[in-house]
């Protein structure tokens, strides 16, 4: 969780984090002063902490990959498993 001092500090963050409006279809013209001023008084009203600061949380998400090389370990080839699964799968319930 962090702490903000009103709405126009998070959003400055939430734009740094490049989480901003990607719709194609989004509206091109610049939001009036007046309402972003009353967003930061209602977010104000409705979601800060008796100091007056805002709560924000969020959820991180971290993706890795890879791409094929030829030095990573190569599957055998069918049939040349040396266990059957089937065996090993039975000998758990014992």
């Amino acid at each position: 969780m962090v702490r903000y001092d009103n709405a126009f500090a998070l959003m400055q963050d939430l734009r740094r984090m490049g989480a901003t409006n990607v719709l194609v279809e989004r509206r091109r013209a610049p939001t009036r002063r007046a309402t972003l001023l009353r967003m930061a008084q209602i977010y104000r009203e409705r979601f800060a902490d008796p100091d007056r600061r805002i709560r924000a949380t969020f959820d991180l998400v971290w993706l890795s990959g890879w791409a094929p090389h030829e030095s990573q370990q190569q599957p055998l080839q069918p049939g040349s498993a040396r266990a059957s699964l089937a065996e090993a799968v039975k000998g758990r319930g014992k």
